[in-house]
């Protein structure tokens, strides 16, 4: 484990506990916001009785989501706290769920060929190189298994949604992979249920340019599906605002890839 997965795994520990969105449970859902939050897309079938990983997406919700419709579900997450939460969502509901931790880019200990689907919502932006997680995906996908992955729009990443200046978001920065964002953003705030906001170290988060992401993909052989913009539904959004920063500056991309067929 190295320095920055050391740093991550504290800090997305302490944003778990301090109940940051990503990290609540999904102790309400019911099977119908699971059909709307598993198919987004259309790009899924039935997963019921399907093997699903859920990779580096601990916080009780993928998993929750997954276990409603009857997938066979594990977790790998580097946050001990996220995992807890996955257990309670599993209780909850009375799911079996398997939690797994580890670093999103050593999946040596997973058998090959052996999920359906992997499930791998915003978290490849929080390690320095994509490679070595695609290629372990890659080894753990059953041939024509799908791999669900969202990640940064990275033109736009470290623009600061607080930045409206009444006409434009300006872009800051030059357009690098690897380099770590967080030295622009060092701090995430958190509301409180009281509705207080504390603030706590942001997690080491890296740029990663659509080349990079989409070369590596296809070097380990994924066929491309379908790619989305992620912006907060607002018909009328206030300049300035989150929902218009993301109509403006879409901030990730929902992404669908098949392992190619044997």
């Amino acid at each position: 484990m190295d320095q920055i997965n050391k740093n991550n795994r504290e800090r997305w520990n302490a944003l778990a506990r301090a109940n940051v969105e990503y990290t609540r449970p999904f102790l309400d859902f019911t099977i119908e916001d699971a059909l709307r939050y598993v198919y987004r897309h259309n790009m899924l079938k039935a997963v019921d009785g399907k093997r699903v990983l859920c990779l580096a997406s601990g916080g009780g919700q993928d998993s929750v989501a997954f276990g409603l419709l009857g997938a066979d579900v594990t977790v790998y997450d580097l946050s001990d706290v996220q995992l807890e939460r996955d257990r309670q969502g599993a209780a909850h509901h009375n799911l079996k769920v398997a939690t797994i931790h580890g670093d999103m880019r050593d999946l040596s200990g997973l058998p090959a060929d052996d999920f359906d689907i992997v499930w791998q919502p915003y978290s490849i932006n929080f390690v320095p190189e994509v490679n070595s997680v695609i290629r372990g995906v890659a080894r753990i996908l059953r041939p024509g298994g799908i791999y669900y992955l969202q990640f940064a729009n990275p033109f736009v990443q470290n623009v600061d949604d607080e930045a409206w200046n009444g006409s434009a978001y300006p872009l800051n920065g030059t357009y690098r992979d690897g380099e770590d964002l967080s030295v622009y953003f060092p701090h995430w705030d958190v509301d409180q249920p009281d509705g207080t906001r504390i603030q706590l170290e942001s997690p080491h988060e890296f740029r990663h340019t659509l080349g990079t992401m989409m070369n590596t993909l296809v070097r380990y052989e994924f066929s491309f599906l379908g790619l989305w913009e992620w912006m907060k539904r607002d018909d009328t959004p206030v300049p300035g605002s989150w929902a218009h920063f993301t109509q403006i500056a879409p901030p990730w991309f929902d992404s669908f890839w098949q392992r190619k067929e044997i």
